[in-house]
C-alpha cells in the first residue's frame, strides 16, 4: 500500500499507513450535513491517485529536481487531507450536538480576548509584510540563477505562503475586531 488514502469502509480510512476513524452522521442529520460529509470525506478517498502518482513519482523520477519539488506537493496533499477529515469530524461533532471539543475549533473571539488577539496579529501581520519584502528583494538577486537552480521557485512559494499567513491573519483579526464591537 502507498502512503495514501484507502477507501474501507464508510466511517475508516487508512492515510499515510494510519488508521483514522471517520465519525458517521447521527441519525435525522439535515440533508445540507448529510450532503456535506459525503464531499468531505470522499475527497479524500478520490484524491488517492493523484497522491499515489507523486509518491511514485518523486521515488522513480530520475530527476532530483523534479523529486524535491513532488516531495513539497506531498507534504501539501497531506497538509490538506488532514484538514478535510478534520472537517468531516468537526461537522459529525456539530450534528450530533455533542458537549466535546472538534477537530477544528469554533470561532472563540470575544470581548474579553479581543484585543489580546488584536495587538498578536497587528504584531504578526507586520512581522509577514516585511518577509515579503526580504523575499522579494531575494528572488530579485537570485535573476541570474533563474534556469539553472530550484532557488527562485522555492522562494515564490515562500511568498505564496507568506501571503496565505497575512489572509489568515487578517481573518483573525478581523473577527477579533468584531468581538470588540459585540
Amino acid at each position: 500500500m502507498g502512503l495514501s488514502a484507502l477507501h474501507v469502509d464508510p466511517c475508516r480510512v487508512v492515510l499515510f499507513n494510519m488508521t483514522h476513524e471517520l465519525r458517521t452522521l447521527p441519525v435525522g442529520a439535515s440533508v445540507w450535513e448529510e450532503d456535506l460529509h459525503r464531499l468531505l470525506t470522499s475527497h479524500v478517498v478520490s484524491e488517492r491517485a493523484l497522491l499515489d502518482e507523486y509518491v511514485e513519482t518523486s521515488r522513480t523520477t530520475g530527476s532530483q529536481a523534479l523529486a524535491y519539488i513532488v516531495d513539497l506537493l506531498i507534504e501539501d496533499e497531506r497538509r490538506h487531507h488532514r484538514i478535510w477529515l478534520d472537517l468531516a469530524d468537526s461537522l459529525c461533532v456539530d450534528a450530533r450536538l455533542l458537549d466535546e471539543p472538534t477537530a477544528i475549533p469554533a470561532v472563540d473571539f470575544n470581548p474579553s480576548n479581543a484585543d489580546r488577539v488584536l495587538a498578536i496579529t497587528k504584531r504578526l501581520l507586520a512581522s509577514e509584510r516585511e518577509d515579503i519584502r526580504q523575499l522579494r528583494k531575494v528572488h530579485k538577486a537570485l535573476e541570474s540563477v533563474h534556469d539553472t537552480t530550484l532557488w527562485g521557485l522555492l522562494v515564490e512559494l515562500m511568498e505564496h505562503d507568506t501571503k496565505k499567513h497575512i489572509a489568515i491573519l487578517r481573518f483573525a483579526n478581523h473577527r477579533a475586531r468584531a468581538a470588540k464591537r459585540r
